[in-house]
């Protein structure tokens, strides 16, 4: 069930203004982009004061969500299936000629994707400066995680239910490739010149690695059971990736492909991310209902207590913070990387997942609306 916490009416009125006045992107410290499920929105959160800013509605149920590298663009997918005659749902706000255009002639007349069979899913390009939607996209399934490539080009989203990704021209609204990776496509990360993606495949225990220049699987790795979230070491040379099943998170040497360590974290670990400085690791372990600290150096981990149910986290670049979703309650946990405090709590609508970084740069304006309390 889906608890607001927040009073929406005065706090979407008062997002708007606040908005209009400070865009995003003119912060210090990156705004936060929430996909929340089932609340069909992605909530916009200013790390510096930790607050609601601004809301983009009729994203139906998304789970995925990425950011493109300049904060412009958002990809979203959703996790809802429907009949491929059928249009997306129009997006709250969007005219119906306006919603038409984004479906016809071009998108209605497309061959179906590769093995999408009667269903289709639905990705959406969205403008997080302005807030809206400029295009529904057809998908060959349902989408779990997203990704938009370093160049800003592509988005990619994995599809569990036929264990493949598909590749969108982000120009064009145009599908590009559906490539079959393995069951369960789950999760994917980049490396820095964009020339590989790696994508973990939770239904037979590997991660496949894609070549993007033609958008092939160059190789399979072999990790153990059910890998999930996954992030890059800061010198690429290391993969680190959730194996759900076996209560770990274990370390894949991107050469040779083979796993060089291995760190018990406990029961149903998901959600991973990396520190600002590349030493430690942070993982959500939902199953026992803590956050552990991996101190890579050394192997030692520390746990912080977060209940219910930890789930997916993000480290918010430069703030020296740590957001965590909750699979059980609309909020996010505020954590210090550093110390592994819990520092605050943010109510939000539906239930946060793929979080997404927008960026920002110190401004006069965005430093004078903080200063004022930062209210949304």
């Amino acid at each position: 069930m889906i608890r607001c916490i927040l009073h929406r009416s005065c706090m979407k009125a008062a997002a708007t203004l606040t908005l209009a006045l400070v865009p995003l992107g003119l912060s210090a410290a990156p705004y936060v982009a929430v996909p929340t499920g089932e609340a069909h929105r992605v909530l916009i959160i200013d790390s510096a004061i930790d607050r609601i800013v601004g809301e983009i509605e009729g994203i139906n149920n998304s789970h995925g969500l990425a950011a493109a590298p300049d904060g412009d663009h958002l990809y979203a997918g959703s996790l809802e299936m429907r009949a491929a005659a059928a249009a997306p749902p129009k997006p709250v706000g969007m005219s119906e000629d306006e919603h038409l255009s984004h479906h016809a002639p071009a998108n209605a007349t497309a061959a179906p994707p590769a093995g999408s069979g009667d269903l289709r899913g639905t990705a959406y390009q969205i403008d997080s400066g302005e807030r809206r939607i400029l295009r529904q996209i057809e998908l060959p399934g349902a989408v779990h995680h997203a990704l938009i490539t370093r160049d800003g080009r592509y988005g990619v989203s994995t599809h569990p239910g036929s264990g493949n990704i598909s590749v969108v021209n982000l120009d064009s609204g145009e599908l590009t490739a559906v490539v079959a990776t393995g069951p369960v496509a789950n999760y994917m990360v980049s490396n820095s010149d964009g020339s590989r993606l790696w994508v973990s495949n939770t239904g037979n225990g590997t991660v496949s690695e894609i070549d993007t220049s033609r958008w092939i699987v160059r190789r399979n790795l072999l990790v153990d059971s059910a890998p999930e979230h996954m992030v890059l070491a800061p010198d690429e040379s290391s993969l680190f990736v959730v194996a759900n099943g076996v209560g770990q998170v274990v370390e894949l040497d991107i050469d040779s492909g083979e796993v060089v360590r291995r760190h018990p974290v406990g029961r149903d670990p998901h959600g991973l991310d990396i520190s600002d400085d590349g030493s430690q690791l942070y993982v959500a372990v939902k199953g026992e209902n803590r956050l552990a600290a991996i101190q890579l150096a050394t192997g030692v981990i520390r746990s912080l207590p977060l209940a219910p149910e930890p789930y997916h986290l993000v480290t918010v670049k430069d703030t020296g913070k740590l957001y965590i979703s909750s699979r059980k309650e609309s909020k996010l946990w505020v954590v210090s990387q550093r110390d592994l405090q819990l520092v605050g709590e943010i109510p939000i609508t539906g239930i946060g997942h793929q979080m997404a970084l927008l960026g920002g740069s110190s401004t006069a304006a965005a430093e004078a609306n903080r200063g004022q309390g930062g209210k949304p």
